[in-house]
């Protein structure tokens, strides 16, 4: 198996995964980045992908199977993944859900230091 590292973006919004791939691609060529579109497309990439993903990063508010709703199930397929919800839902109960479910809780709006900081933070914790 080979030493890159994979970063799963599961996000609807196109623009999102558009600015986070270009954050993670030039703060950290060496990692793949795959993209799902919703919570669906996310658990047929990882049921079916012979990559080693390590980072989710995963939108909450999506059509379909939200954030929270999916993250078991991603936590299933990708059980040394470490996974971050991104929502500009600030209420606390969305975050402590988040917590109890061992998720990374990071505000939107995404900022490059947020990705920096998740990536750098829990790539180097594996």
């Amino acid at each position: 198996m080979s030493d890159l590292k994979t970063i799963l973006l599961v996000d609807d919004s196109r623009v999102s995964r558009l600015m986070l791939r270009a954050i993670i691609e030039y703060q950290f060529p060496e990692r793949k980045v795959l993209e799902a579109v919703n919570a669906s497309e996310a658990l047929a990439l990882t049921a079916e992908t012979d990559e080693q993903i390590d980072l989710v990063t995963l939108d909450m508010n999506m059509p379909g199977i939200d954030g929270l709703t999916i993250a078991p199930q991603l936590q299933s397929n990708c059980p040394d993944a470490t996974i971050a919800l991104l929502t500009a839902n600030y209420q606390e109960r969305i975050r402590n859900k988040a917590e109890k479910q061992g998720l990374i809780f990071i505000a939107k709006p995404i900022t490059e230091d947020k990705v920096i900081d998740f990536v750098s933070t829990y790539s180097s914790a594996k």
